[in-house]
Order: structure tokens, then C-alpha cells, then sequence
């Protein structure tokens, strides 16, 4: 089918567009941008009010499947991405079987493309199992579209075992993600070391630990010359420590999610809300700013959700056996938008830049341009519809949400992948 998106203020800065334009969309492609479009065959899409960018990409979410069902799956989690604006997601290898061969890899990419709603984009293991112990492999989940390399959940010990991890991945054009985690310094911390450890008594989780790790991973991307790139990074001083890095040209990129953005460890009280645990934890409000800080003067390079879904009885708990993380696919745009685009503190092109441009370079993905014979991966924002964060709002199978109970401005209410309208009006095509 063909549609034809109407006055629509179209942002993309790859092609330095920031205009009002008619987007025309036929056989999965966009066919072609001008002022004004006649295409009396199309199905009209009202665009008037609302901006088009390039499909929006989150390079860090966890889909439990397989093996991890009851919290989410391959279908749930499509739902949730399209829901909240995306086109693409690359799903984390921590699933069971751990996916660190090419058929885990396949599995996720076929399943994907029957639900037909998002482009999934599966990460690899760096090592067998995600032990640390030996190399996954590497060269036959390349073969079958693993998108990138990460152990994550928990960094990768051994220095050594890193060295040769990113030794192998460089020689295959893809970039590390590094979960930065020193976990005989994090030990049993549950939140971040400091007043609010001391105040809820319970164990912290010190910066350092992270921030260790990240340095030490710096030095093996010099030694090796592979690309490297810091997941969800939380202290000021790990950003720091990459801002130097790439002052000094090495090839090493960073994310944050926009709990570390907007949120900080003072928002824990002594309700023990565990959709606030999350791992690297809640850090101070002065990290806080500096990850907004770093976000705005290109240190940061994508946002990410670390989408982390949980069933109820394991985030209704005590906040010590709670599990880590909380979804985010559906909050991310409205947070970016209400806190920093539409406050005037970000502009929309370089919202595009960190949600979709960026994350598509890093994945080694083909760019999406709003241009004639690019991919019509796009997404449709409506900046003054309201979102109420709710459980019933999330699409996904699970609702441990840290934001909800907000009401928020902005979101998506239009994606085309490939040309399909997978979501129409703010609802999830069936």
C-alpha cells in the first residue's frame, strides 16, 4: 500500500532537512519528498503539527526470548517498541540458551519478522554461556545478522578474557558493548554508595566499580583497535573518562537511559519502590546532570531504555531479591521530549541524532534518510498528545515501569517499517 504523509514538519539531519514537507511511500520505500505531493492512490496521512524522523532505534533492550517467556517475549516486545516510536531494536544476549551461536541469533531474527511489527537486531555473547571463560561464536552469529557484541547483565572479569574478546570482534566490523561492572567491588550493593545507602541501610553499590572497568576497557580498545562502546553509562567520571577517550580519537561511544537522565538516588524513599533497582544503580543528582550535560555537547551518543522487563512477583518484593532494570520502550520518547526537546533544551535534530542516526551507525545498520529511495523506516511524533503512564498504556507483557503515574507530553503516533504501518493513531497494528 501506498501513503502519503501530509505536511508533516520533516527533521533529518543527514540531509539537512528541517521542514514542512510531503513524504510519498510506496513498495517500502519512500518514493519521494517534496513541498507538495499529489498521489491520489495513497492512503493520506495527516502529518499536519507533527514531526517525521527517521525511524527511531533503541540499541539496548531485553526481550527474554527465549527461555524467559512469563516476563516477555519476541511478539510483547515488538508491541512495546512500535508502541513507543521505534523501527529497531537489538536485544541482549542474556536469554536461555544464551545466544552465542548463529542458531540463537536466527531464531530471534526469524521469529521477528513473522510478528512483522519492528526490526529486531540480536546482540551476540561475547563468551559462551556469558561466563567469561571462552570465546562465543563470534564469527557464526556475524553470519547470521548479529548486529553487535556484548556480555551483558555482568562485564567481563578477566582483562585478559576482554583482550581477546575484542581482539576477535574487531576483525568482523562490529563494536563491543562493554556493561562495565567490577563485581568483587559492587559485591552485594543494591543501591548507589552514599546517603542513600546510608539512609535506607542497605548495601552500595560504589561509582568506582563502574567507572574501573570503563577505564580498563578504554585501554584494551587502544590495544586493539576495536570499536568499543560503554552501555548505559551512570557516573560523571566514566563520562570523563570517554570524553578524553575520544578527544584522543579511539573509537569508543557511549549510551544513557533516560533513568539515569532523570531520575537520581535521591528518588528512592522509604517506600522501597524496586522499579527504581536498576543495575549500574540510581546515582547521585549532580550524575544526573552531568548525563544530561554529556548528552547535549556529543559525549553521549544514543539513548537507550535498557528495556527490562519482570514479572510482578519479581519486583514485588523486598528491594534486596528484587531483580534489577525496568521497561522503558514506551517512556523513552515522552521523557526526551518533555524534559529536553520541547523545554527547548534539545533540538529535534539532535534528538534524531542520539535515538536514531547514531544507533544505526554503531549497529553497522544501513542509514534511513527522509529522502527518495531510502527505507521507509519512519516514525511520526505528535508533540501536544498527552500520555498518562499506566499499566494499561504499556503494550509490553510486563509493567515494572520507574515512571509510572507521570503524565507526560508527546509521543509517537505513527511507524512505518518497511513501508508497513505497524503503528496507526497510537495503536499497534494487528
Amino acid at each position: 500500500m501506498a501513503y502519503l504523509i501530509k505536511g508533516a514538519h520533516a527533521v533529518d539531519p543527514q540531509v539537512g532537512l528541517d521542514a514542512v514537507r510531503d513524504v510519498l511511500i510506496e513498495d517500502g520505500k519512500i518514493a519521494q519528498v517534496a513541498e507538495t505531493i499529489d498521489a491520489p492512490d495513497a492512503e493520506v496521512v495527516d502529518g499536519e503539527g507533527r514531526y517525521l524522523v527517521p525511524g527511531l532505534v533503541d540499541m539496548h533492550v531485553h526481550f527474554r526470548d527465549p527461555g524467559f517467556e512469563h516476563k516477555e517475549t519476541i511478539a510483547t516486545g515488538s508491541r512495546a517498541a512500535v508502541h513507543g516510536g521505534f523501527t529497531d531494536v537489538a536485544t541482549m544476549p542474556n536469554t536461555d540458551p544464551v545466544t552465542d551461536t548463529g542458531a540463537e541469533v536466527r531464531y530471534q531474527i526469524d521469529t521477528a519478522q513473522r510478528v512483522g511489527l519492528v526490526h529486531v537486531r540480536p546482540m551476540g555473547a561475547l563468551t559462551r554461556d556469558e561466563k567469561g571463560e571462552s570465546l562465543a561464536e563470534i564469527g557464526d552469529m556475524v553470519m547470521e545478522g548479529a548486529a553487535a557484541f556484548s556480555d551483558d547483565g555482568h562485564g567481563v572479569q578477566s582483562a585478559g578474557m576482554m583482550k581477546t574478546c575484542m581482539a576477535y570482534v574487531s576483525q568482523f566490523d562490529r563494536v563491543v558493548c562493554a556493561h562495565c561492572e567490577v563485581e568483587s567491588l559492587s559485591g552485594n550493593g543494591v543501591v548507589n554508595s552514599g546517603r542513600t545507602a546510608t539512609r535506607l541501610g542497605m548495601f552500595g553499590w560504589p561509582p568506582f566499580a563502574e567507572e574501573l572497568e570503563i577505564y580498563r576497557d578504554i585501554e584494551l580498545s587502544r590495544s586493539t583497535h576495536c570499536d568499543l562502546h560503554i552501555c548505559h553509562i551512570s557516573t560523571k567520571k566514566g563520562l570523563d573518562l570517554v570524553r578524553a577517550a575520544k578527544a584522543e580519537g579511539l573509537p569508543v561511544t557511549c549510551e544513557v537511559t533516560p533513568h539515569h537522565l532523570f531520575l537520581c538516588e535521591d528518588d528512592i524513599t522509604d517506600a522501597y519502590n524496586t522499579n527504581l533497582k536498576m543495575n549500574p544503580p540510581l546515582r547521585s543528582a549532580a550524575d544526573a546532570a552531568a548525563m544530561r550535560e554529556g548528552l547535549l555537547d556529543g559525549t553521549i551518543d544514543c539513548v537507550v531504555t535498557d528495556h527490562a522487563p519482570h514479572a510482578a512477583h519479581e519486583k514485588d518484593c523486598e528491594w534486596e531479591i528484587a531483580y534489577f532494570g525496568c521497561v522503558g520502550l514506551e517512556t523513552s520518547l515522552p521523557l526526551m521530549l518533555a524534559n529536553m526537546v520541547l523545554p527547548g533544551r534539545m533540538s529535534w535534530g539532535r534528538m534524531v541524532e542520539v535515538m536514531a542516526i547514531n544507533p544505526r551507525r554503531l549497529l553497522r545498520l544501513k542509514p534511513v534518510r527522509i529522502e527518495a529511495g531510502s527505507a521507509a523506516d519512519l516514525t511520526l511524533i505528535d508533540p501536544e498528545r498527552v500520555v498518562h503512564v499506566t499499566p494499561d498504556y504499556l503494550e509490553g507483557k510486563s509493567k515494572n515501569s520507574a515512571f509510572l503515574g507521570l503524565t507526560l507530553k508527546g509521543c509517537a503516533c505513527d511507524v512505518f517499517v518497511d513501508g508497513k504501518r505497524t503503528l496507526v493513531d497510537g495503536k499497534v497494528a494487528s
